[in-house]
């Protein structure tokens, strides 16, 4: 080598090493990155003043940094407390609408139940006095299982009106005849026909239509706010996965590792995240949509044809009209069931002295809808529904809409109009990967977080099958039927109350022609037609019943 080119060289080295370290690529100052890590409540021993090497960094580039090791642990830990509260606060607006709405309608039937048998037994305190007091355990038992049903009690609405008016038949049934003594076997056969007597009229058919559809739109609407709110409580409370967590560290607080602590995520970016962090939610969307949509279809009815205060309200007028019925109608009656049951035995001297209209004298007035009572809870049902039809409808597509609920707060992201000025992962620059459709198996190609699409979040799986169970009650709900109860064949063919009599001695059935209660003819044909009326497995099945009811009336 000539001398003066290896003069050359060593005049050229010597001049690098005078120049002061770093000169080239100068150390940049972690001034802004302190003051950011220092705000969120940090110790500053953990940061130093200038850039150092990153070869240790597990998350970020390992390029010149301001974060230590212990840095990097903690910012990790405080990404992933962060999202949790994102994910919180983001579904705020679902959970409380299930909260408090559920609170609201809760109340309201409560109260309404309350008002209803207040009402029922002030009007028939003044109406009939000591003689509805001796029997008001009646209207208290319907009242306590109504409120039972509410409450989720296993009652069997139809059965449970069914033998409300059958015990109210035996007591009026007394008090209609006091002339004669009734056993219990005996008021047993009188309640077995109710049914084909029909001594209140048309108004206990009518009365269960109403109350039972009614009853079950109510109940499992307030099951439904109950299964929202438990899911919109639950699902907002995320336990983001190892892979979700590298990636929101990377993109929350990588940038203060890079020196660019006031850089916000790209939204794209940021939508990528969310998404394969939130994969398991989005594919609650489904099931979610249909229990709402399911829900506004029972709002509906409760506004509508199955409206539990427009049923409960009038409810003691009701009864009274049935009441009526059966007074008007109580010789017709009275004729039948001794046909059906036999000729009952004289009553004791004292009691038999009392008569009918002395017991029973009393009208109800005419009732007048616009005295309704004061509507429960301050409010009215149509008022709730209205309110809570609105909010249903803007909580539907809540679970996979929260990537870009979460994306859009401009403090989470650098917007749309800052796409060049925005951290992508790697440094300020554009974000270039798609975006990522929702879901889970739409993870399998995100750029950002590792996803298992072979394992779904089983708590979430959960979730849906509790949405799709309640769905499904409420469609039968819609349509007036309760699931718990939709098959009693095999209860109704099974033992139930009897007749009182023995299968050999009274007939198993008696066929009445007449289901209403016929007017009253001036020479009394009504009771010869309708025995002329019975049909023939009566007289040859019960030959028997006959001859031992002519006995008794004999003597």
């Amino acid at each position: 080598m000539p001398s003066w080119i290896a003069a050359v060289i060593l005049s050229l080295s010597g001049l690098l090493l005078s120049l002061p370290a770093g000169a080239e690529v100068k150390a940049r100052s972690c001034g802004e990155v302190r003051q950011a890590y220092g705000a969120k409540g940090f110790s500053l021993a953990d940061i130093p003043y200038q850039e150092i090497a990153g070869e240790h960094l597990r998350i970020c580039p390992q390029e010149y940094t301001c974060c230590t090791t212990e840095m990097e642990d903690k910012l990790s830990q405080q990404s992933k407390l962060e999202f949790e509260n994102l994910v919180e606060e983001t579904s705020h607006f679902v959970r409380t609408t299930f909260v408090s709405r559920h609170k609201k309608f809760d109340e309201f039937f409560r109260e309404l139940l309350e008002n209803a048998e207040k009402s029922l037994n002030d009007m028939f305190v003044r109406t009939y006095g000591m003689l509805y007091m001796q029997n008001s355990e009646v209207f208290q038992d319907l009242f306590t299982e109504l409120k039972r049903y509410y409450t989720g009690g296993n009652v069997n609405l139809e059965e449970m009106l069914n033998d409300f008016w059958a015990r109210l038949l035996e007591r009026m049934f007394q008090l209609i005849n006091p002339q004669y003594h009734f056993s219990e076997d005996y008021l047993e056969c009188v309640s077995k026909y109710t049914d084909q007597l029909k001594p209140f009229g048309d108004v206990p058919r009518k009365l269960k239509i109403q109350v039972t559809r009614a009853f079950i739109a109510a109940r499992t609407f307030v099951q439904g706010l109950t299964v929202g709110r438990e899911v919109a409580n639950r699902v907002s409370k995320v336990s983001p996965t190892p892979g979700c967590i590298r990636a929101l560290m990377k993109m929350l607080y990588c940038p203060y590792c890079r020196g660019l602590p006031t850089v916000r995520p790209c939204k794209n970016y940021c939508l990528n995240v969310m998404k394969g962090c939130l994969a398991n939610q989005a594919d609650l969307d489904t099931e979610w949509n249909l229990f709402i949509d399911a829900m506004l279809l029972v709002a509906e009815r409760l506004e509508g044809p199955f409206n539990i205060e427009s049923v409960m309200d009038p409810i003691d007028v009701k009864i009274s009209e049935a009441i009526m019925n059966m007074q008007e109608n109580s010789m017709q009656v009275s004729a039948k069931v001794f046909q059906g049951c036999g000729q009952p035995k004289p009553a004791p001297a004292l009691r038999s002295a009392r008569s009918a209209p002395e017991n029973f004298n009393t009208r109800f007035r005419p009732y007048n809808p616009e005295e309704r009572p004061t509507t429960a809870a301050g409010t009215s049902l149509d008022r709730l529904v209205t309110d809570i039809k609105e909010k249903l409808k803007l909580s539907k597509k809540v679970w996979s809409a929260l990537p870009y609920t979460i994306c859009k707060d401009e403090s989470m992201t650098a917007g749309s109009a800052n796409e060049e000025e925005c951290w992508n992962g790697h440094s300020k620059a554009r974000y270039l990967p798609e975006i990522m459709n929702d879901g889970l198996t739409n993870q399998i190609n995100n750029p950002e977080v590792d996803v298992d699409i072979t394992r779904p979040d089983t708590f979430i799986r959960q979730q849906i099958m509790a949405l799709r169970v309640m769905t499904n009650k409420l469609k039968n709900a819609y349509n007036g039927n309760d699931v718990n109860f939709q098959d009693t064949s095999d209860e109704s063919s099974g033992s139930g109350s009897g007749s009182g009599c023995m299968d050999d001695v009274c007939p198993t059935e008696f066929e009445f022609v007449t289901t209403e209660a016929p007017a009253v003819d001036p020479d009394r044909r009504e009771v010869d037609s309708s025995a002329a009326q019975l049909g023939p497995s009566l007289l040859s099945g019960s030959l028997v019943c006959v001859v031992l009811a002519l006995q008794r009336l004999c003597r």
